[in-house]
């Protein structure tokens, strides 16, 4: 039988969200469908965009093609003239089931992109199992306030909502009764979540309600924070709660203070590295992944060899390494550039630094015993978020579980385990 074809580009939020439209396209009837999800977080993701919808229209010739996301909600023109496409949705409009009723009528309005500035409550989307049998991602939160000077993101989606809270624990909720031992909170800006709401809870107080009104949730995550707004219950809760997964992955950016006050963030150096140091004395097997942009305009070496050193000062393990991208629109468009071969030799130089940090890391869990998510037979993650590769397959019916295994060597990228007799919880 077949169904709506969805092609995502991008963020977990943008994963979450194609499965929502594609169980809306689906509930239409719109099964000769392909919906392009775009991003546009850098140039380059506008460009593949394209790229991909032009494969697209060569290997499916008589698909009907729907492109949306963040880059048809900035951009809507560039992808309007594109003879390949059927339909341009915004980032509002792709959301609601009757957008895609409407889609199926004659005449139906080939561009609707509207004004997601006015946007102001994101409803809770429930889809079942989004993710895989192991772990499911549930939108707590869109859009975002701030602007940062390098960053598109805040046009494409809007400004800062939340889902209230008892919205997310049903949700929650209904994933776990149907099997699904780890959920993760994701949005664009999720440390933000509640300023919107009565009462103006924090991501801290959502965090605590999950894990009190869901007991039987085996694992909880967040997805990227932006340290700086981190309060102080969730730290409380990274503290005493052993269900929330001790992994953090953090919106850095840059590690030297002029670059990051002209990317306007809302953080310096020095607070970076304090609260690392506070959450590793607060949950001592925490380890941290983070964005790093590389060659931001006006970046001198000096000011990128800051960036490297704050790897080893956060003691990070993961690093997203992104290389500037001007975004048109942007302030940082208009400061002067780092020419394009210094920003790829910079990025080749963090990710290195990055292979170096995350291989050191999987030296230090050698010999270990670790509870691991079975993500597929012979695959899981530590609590870590490490991947682990498993000697011995584990049972098809153990996938979605929680197991006990011993961890051996690493090949720089993954660790290696022996799934321990009898160990399944």
């Amino acid at each position: 039988m077949s169904e709506p074809t969805v092609i995502t580009l991008g963020c977990r939020l943008n994963a979450y969200e194609s499965e929502v439209m594609r169980s809306h396209a689906r509930a239409a009837g719109m099964d000769d469908c392909v919906i392009v999800n775009t991003c546009a977080v850098t140039a380059e993701a506008v460009r593949q965009a394209a790229q991909t919808i032009r494969k697209v229209r060569r290997e499916r010739p008589g698909a009907r093609i729907v492109v949306t996301g963040c880059a048809a909600q900035v951009e809507p023109h560039r992808f309007s003239v594109m003879g390949e496409v059927d339909h341009v949705i915004g980032n509002a409009d792709k959301m609601k089931a009757e957008t895609w009723r409407g889609l199926t009528r004659d005449g139906s309005e080939r561009v609707q992109v509207n004004d997601i500035m006015g946007v102001r409550e994101t409803a809770s989307h429930m889809i079942d199992g989004f993710g895989s049998r192991a772990r499911a991602y549930v939108q707590v939160q869109n859009g975002c306030d701030h602007r940062c000077t390098f960053c598109i993101i805040p046009f494409g989606r809007g400004p800062s909502r939340s889902v209230p809270a008892g919205e997310v624990v049903s949700e929650i909720r209904r994933l776990v009764e149907r099997g699904c031992n780890e959920i993760v909170l994701t949005g664009v800006d999720i440390t933000s979540y509640g300023q919107d709401l009565p009462g103006a809870p924090t991501l801290g107080k959502l965090v605590r309600e999950v894990l009190r009104h869901v007991p039987e949730l085996a694992r909880l995550r967040l997805s990227s924070i932006d340290q700086v707004e981190a309060d102080p219950q969730l730290l409380d809760t990274i503290a005493d709660e052993p269900r929330l997964m001790p992994h953090l992955h953090l919106s850095l950016q840059s590690g030297d203070d002029l670059i990051l006050k002209r990317m306007k963030r809302r953080h310096l150096r020095a607070d970076a590295i304090g609260f690392c140091e506070t959450v590793r004395r607060l949950r001592p097997d925490v380890v941290f992944g983070a964005d790093l942009i590389a060659g931001f305009p006006t970046e001198t070496e000096e000011m990128f060899e800051s960036s490297l050193r704050i790897v080893g000062d956060c003691g990070l393990t993961y690093l997203h390494v992104f290389p500037f991208s001007p975004r048109t629109g942007t302030p940082a468009q208009r400061m002067p550039q780092v020419s394009a071969p210094v920003i790829r030799e910079r990025a080749k130089r963090l990710r290195a630094l990055g292979e170096t940090a995350l291989s050191s890391y999987l030296d230090r869990v050698r010999g270990v015993e670790t509870d691991v998510l079975i993500e597929r037979p012979g695959l899981g993650r530590t609590p870590q978020f490490a991947e682990v590769a498993l000697e011995a397959p584990a049972a098809e019916s153990d996938i979605g579980r929680v197991s006990r295994v011993r961890i051996g060597g690493h090949d720089g990228r993954r660790l290696y385990g022996k799934l321990l007799d009898g160990a399944v919880a």
